[in-house]
């Protein structure tokens, strides 16, 4: 069942049959911001691989694959900071699985990552 407003639509109300086409090319233009990789290194030798957030290892997980694979979040806005400022990986960079990631920056301006470890920490009491 899937409800929107006030209307409900059933699994069985859904055409079945039904294509739909991806996979066009569009054009977008869109400000892209220097990262400095020794920054993101720096940050996670000292911080490590496992998510602030929700304590989510890719190691742990998947095994050798997931090994040193992690999100970096600027805890500032990237696009609001001055053009070359100075970041400091220990205070200004915080590792972040790209779940939790994703959802720091669902809302504007973006969420802490104290305000997100509350949110779960609430949905996992539940």
């Amino acid at each position: 069942m899937i409800q929107k407003g006030d209307s409900i639509t059933f699994p069985e109300e859904v055409p079945q049959d039904v294509k739909y086409a991806e996979g066009a090319v569009r054009k977008i233009t869109v400000n892209a911001y220097e990262r400095n990789p020794t920054a993101r290194k720096l940050c996670v030798k000292y911080q490590g691989v496992t998510c602030k957030v929700c304590k989510f290892n890719f190691k742990e997980t998947y095994g050798k694959i997931g090994r040193g694979f992690i999100h970096v979040h600027h805890i500032s806005d990237l696009a609001k900071a001055p053009r070359n400022h100075q970041v400091d990986p220990k205070k200004d960079l915080v590792p972040v699985c790209p779940n939790c990631h994703a959802m720091l920056h669902s809302e504007k301006p973006a969420l802490s990552v104290q305000k997100l470890r509350s949110i779960l920490n609430k949905k996992r009491a539940n």
